[in-house]
C-alpha cells in the first residue's frame, strides 16, 4: 500500500487536516491504517474516490449525516430519490436568496432615500406609485400608548406574518396607517401596521393596495415626534387648499443601527395622499 499521510491526503485533495480528522470521527473516511506505536494516520490513494463522492454531495447541498447514512446503506436505487428530494430544498433555498435579495434592495434604496432626504420637517410633494400591504389590525391605539406597547404590536404583526405564510425579508419595511374616515374627524388614531409587500404577492385577508397618488410627505426621525410632524402635515394641507383623498401613511423608511436604552431608532416618512380643492 503507497501510505499517503493525512497532511498528505489533504494537501492532493484541496481540504483540511482538521477535515479529514472530522470525517474519521464522523465514519465517512476512516484511514486505511493507523499506526499503534505513533497514532499516525495514513490513508490510501485509492480511498481520494470516496473522499470526491463526499464533496460531491456536499457541493450538492446534502448533510454529512445524509451522505453517511447513504454511504451505510450502499444502497443505489436511492439515489434518484434522494436527489429528486435535494432538489426540493435547493428550489426552496433559492426563493429563500430571492426574498434575502429583494429585501437587500428595498434597503439600499431605503438607505438611498434616508441620506438624500429633505431636512426633518421639510414638507414636500412627491407622486408614489401603487404599492401592495399586509395590514394587521392590533384594536390598541398606538398614539395612546408607550413604545413598548409599539415593540408588543410589532411582535403580533409578525406572529401574523409567520402564519400567513409571509417572507421575514418584508419585515424590513414596516409602518402605520390612520384611515381616511378617521382623519375627517379629526381623531389621530391608528391601530393599524403593516408591511410591505411584492407587487405579485397573492391577494388574501389582510392584503390592500395604496393607490397612486400625489402625497404631500414630511419626515421625521422619531416615533416621540410623529404627532407634531402630521399635524405640521395636515396644518399644510388645509392652509395650502388641499384635500385629503386617502389614509395617512407613516412609513419607517430605515431602522438605524443605532441603539440609545435599547429604543428603537427609526426615519419615518410620514405622507398623505392630496388632491386640490
Amino acid at each position: 500500500m503507497d501510505k499517503l499521510s493525512i497532511g498528505r491526503m489533504a494537501e492532493l485533495n484541496n481540504t483540511s487536516v482538521q477535515t479529514l480528522r472530522y470525517y474519521a470521527k464522523l465514519g465517512l473516511l476512516k484511514p486505511e491504517y493507523v499506526d499503534e506505536s505513533t497514532g499516525y494516520r495514513y490513508y490510501g490513494i485509492k480511498q481520494c474516490a470516496r473522499l470526491d463522492m463526499i464533496n460531491y454531495m456536499k457541493y450538492l447541498g446534502m448533510s454529512l449525516d445524509n451522505i453517511k447514512a447513504w454511504f451505510d446503506s450502499e444502497n443505489v436505487e436511492s439515489i434518484p430519490e434522494m436527489l429528486r428530494q435535494q432538489a426540493v430544498l435547493i428550489e426552496h433555498k433559492m426563493k429563500e436568496l430571492d426574498q434575502m435579495k429583494k429585501a437587500v434592495q428595498v434597503s439600499i434604496k431605503n438607505y438611498d432615500t434616508y441620506m438624500s432626504a429633505p431636512g426633518e420637517g421639510h414638507i414636500v410633494l412627491e407622486r408614489i406609485p401603487e404599492r401592495k400591504i399586509y395590514c394587521y389590525d392590533s384594536n390598541v391605539n398606538i398614539y395612546e400608548n408607550t413604545l413598548e406597547t409599539y415593540e408588543y404590536i410589532l411582535r403580533e404583526l409578525r406572529a401574523q406574518a409567520i402564519v400567513n405564510h409571509l417572507p421575514m425579508a418584508y419585515f424590513c419595511n414596516v409602518g402605520s396607517i390612520i384611515r381616511q374616515e378617521a382623519i375627517e374627524r379629526g381623531h389621530f388614531v391608528s391601530t393599524e401596521v403593516f408591511l410591505f409587500v411584492d407587487p405579485d404577492f397573492e391577494m388574501q385577508a389582510g392584503v390592500e393596495i395604496i393607490p397612486e397618488h400625489d402625497y404631500l410627505c414630511i419626515y421625521c426621525d422619531s416615533f416621540f415626534h410623529e404627532q407634531k410632524y402630521a399635524g405640521k402635515l395636515f396644518d399644510y394641507v388645509h392652509e395650502h387648499g388641499y384635500e385629503v383623498i386617502g389614509d395617512y401613511i407613516c412609513e419607517v423608511v430605515v431602522e438605524l443601527p443605532v441603539f440609545h436604552h435599547d429604543e428603537r431608532n427609526m426615519f419615518m416618512k410620514l405622507q398623505v395622499p392630496i388632491k386640490r380643492g
